[in-house]
């Protein structure tokens, strides 16, 4: 039964989570099974939920795939400069004018700023020796805090008032999505989704350790790039649309092993559905807690987040020792 717990409990989030809002939708369960029947339902919320449950998907996929590729309990796409590398190139495709928040050039700016800050961080790491996982999240940090500051300076710098509106998204919102914005971020989780269930066998293998990898047949270097394009995928259409999310990418990966022990194969589908289901329930609790106020999700998610993970390190702080 644990095992479906996860996925029953999202169903019902989703469900709360289109019923609940500013606005009070008669009828709803007719509305609900009749498309385009409400114009609130069906043009807001119904986006905007969809769009929480891909972009937890997402982020989820990317922590596991940053802890998986570092073998490393702590390893995100924060930490490894991915998060904000997508926030750079979402910043200035906006102060360009090249794109608006949640569009599809976003996503694309976004995806390409994510991918060019790992591959900066890989790049780093393997400068004097074979990348090795304490060398990328020591590099990671750093590159992370370099595009965080640039972020930080040049949306400070300019004047524009959609620029300065950045501050606010890159606490990370939902508000701004679109029907329209769910065709990229699909698409960039379908594809990260995709790498990621393919190498999970070779992602088992490499928690062994690097040496014993090899020595199992897998291209540790090979792997890691592949790992890493998709987590950028990941991160970078996530980040690009909703802005920076936090705890996601940590917390999911570390609540599936717990439930579902460390099988990455088993743990790419689990982790996919509890990121779904945290940022569903963030999104819901930021948009209805402060009405008529909206709280940036990234702060709700930090409260939800930080307290399970610190529970779950409580119960069974050996869940890295047993892979």
């Amino acid at each position: 039964m644990k095992r479906l717990a996860p996925a029953i409990l999202l169903v019902f989030a989703t469900l709360i989570a289109i019923y609940m809002g500013a606005a009070e939708i008669e009828n709803f369960w007719s509305a609900l099974i009749s498309p385009g029947s409400n114009e609130i339902l069906w043009q807001i919320r119904i986006p905007r939920v969809t769009a929480a449950l891909i972009v937890g998907a997402s982020l989820a996929l990317a922590g596991l795939l940053a802890q998986g590729v570092c073998n490393n309990a702590l390893a995100e796409p924060s930490i490894l400069g991915t998060t904000a590398g997508a926030s750079l190139g979402t910043v200035l495709a906006v102060i360009t004018g090249l794109a608006q928040v949640g569009s599809i050039g976003a996503i694309i700016c976004g995806a390409v700023g994510a991918m060019a800050a790992t591959s900066l961080t890989f790049k780093l790491a393997n400068l004097r020796a074979q990348l090795s996982s304490f060398a990328l999240i020591i590099v990671g940090i750093a590159v992370s805090a370099i595009f965080t500051a640039v972020v930080g300076l040049v949306s400070t710098m300019v004047s524009r008032a959609d620029a300065r509106s950045i501050s606010f998204w890159n606490f990370g919102s939902l508000a701004l999505v679109t029907k329209e914005n769910l065709v990229g971020i699909s698409i960039t989780a379908i594809i990260g989704a995709i790498i990621a269930w393919r190498i999970s066998p070779a992602l088992d293998r490499l928690s062994l350790g690097d040496a014993t990898a090899f020595h199992l047949g897998v291209d540790v270097t090979k792997l890691r790039l592949i790992a890493l394009i998709a987590l950028s995928l990941l991160a970078g259409g996530a980040v690009s649309t909703v802005g920076s999310i936090a705890f996601i990418g940590l917390a999911a990966p570390h609540i599936a092993r717990f439930i579902y022990g460390p099988t990455h194969r088993t743990l790419v589908f689990h982790t996919a559905i509890i990121g779904a289901f945290l940022v569903v329930v963030a999104d819901t609790l930021s948009r209805t807690i402060a009405q008529p106020n909206e709280l940036p999700i990234g702060l709700v998610t930090s409260l939800l987040g930080a307290p399970v993970l610190i529970a779950l390190v409580s119960l069974k702080n050996n869940v890295w020792r047993t892979q």
